[in-house]
């Protein structure tokens, strides 16, 4: 199993408190010197609606550059690749991007300020553009498990999304709950409907803790051939754009989890811990993960 740390995006994009770059790039630092290879460090949102990611240019000009390390952006709009594509003309660019679909017309109108249908067809453009620069392209199909605003979401309506995104030829596509409503059963149903529409695409999932259910389906993404998951270091953040979206499942939780669980290793559980009450403590919010509470499993885990 692979863990993306979201931390530095979907973490701080619903926190009220704005963060400096140079905190931001110091939790980036943090999660690569505890192991974790992957980052989604920044979105290029617009800045009046997700005031916390205005900074992304400066972030990414910041963080360091070290090998194997890769970083990933998030994309709402083709304004959003325009902009990853100018910071890598500018020799700090992101090595992959994340661009999102909800699964529902509400939520992506709200979301997007478009429907559906109408993010997909940008998608297909986003993905060859996207590819063409040498990027790494992930599809997030967002509010997968249920919408804030129409309630229950069918396995047919992400099915048929799935396929659909998977016609622009991703490296990943993401099964994402992002309102913390999902459930294991649920889990099983979309893997095995995204795998039935796009074989040769690598799952990934992204859960948020928000009704205590995230860890389980983080062991059940595993058990139906998901291989990448998503989790913020701390167990902070969630979608400023749904009522209620509260924290993702917490990096260092579910990394002690797998470790346990013989599904990971190279993540250092304690440092994460330790980071995780450090960046809570700069936010000035409790910390929603418990490992850095009662430690780990021996103590020299």
């Amino acid at each position: 199993m692979e863990i993306v740390e979201v931390g530095p995006r979907d973490g701080l994009q619903n926190e009220k408190k704005l963060l400096s770059t140079a905190t931001k790039v110091d939790y980036i630092r943090q999660a690569i010197a505890a192991g974790l290879r992957r980052i989604e460090a920044v979105a290029f949102a617009h800045p009046a609606r997700v005031p916390q990611m205005a900074d992304a240019e400066a972030v990414l000009a910041a963080v360091p550059r070290i090998e194997g390390v890769s970083y990933s952006g998030l994309l709402l709009n083709r304004r959003g690749l325009d902009r990853a594509l100018a910071s890598a003309a500018d020799g700090f660019g992101v090595d992959e991007v994340n661009y999102v679909l909800v699964a529902t017309d509400v939520f992506s109108s709200r979301n997007q300020g478009m429907t559906s249908a109408e993010s997909l067809a940008q998608w297909s453009v986003i993905a060859a553009d996207a590819r063409a620069a040498g990027l790494r392209t992930t599809i997030t199909i967002a509010a997968a498990f249920g919408c804030p605003f129409t309630g229950e979401v069918p396995v047919e309506r992400v099915r048929d999304l799935v396929a659909a995104a998977a016609q622009a030829g991703p490296d990943e596509i993401c099964l994402a709950d992002t309102i913390g409503v999902g459930v294991p059963r649920q889990v099983a149903a979309l893997a095995a409907a995204a795998r039935e529409v796009a074989p040769d695409v690598t799952l990934r999932a992204h859960f948020h803790n928000t009704r205590n259910t995230g860890y389980a389906n983080a062991i059940a993404a595993g058990d139906h051939g998901i291989t990448v998951l998503d989790a913020s270091t701390g167990g902070i953040g969630g979608c400023p754009f749904a009522p209620a979206a509260t924290g993702n499942i917490a990096t260092e939780d579910l990394a002690y989890l797998l470790k346990r669980n013989g599904q990971l290793t190279g993540v250092d559980v304690s440092a994460l811990a330790t980071t995780g009450r450090w960046i809570t403590a700069e936010l000035e919010v409790p910390t929603p993960a418990l490992l850095g509470r009662a430690g780990p499993f021996p103590p020299e885990f």
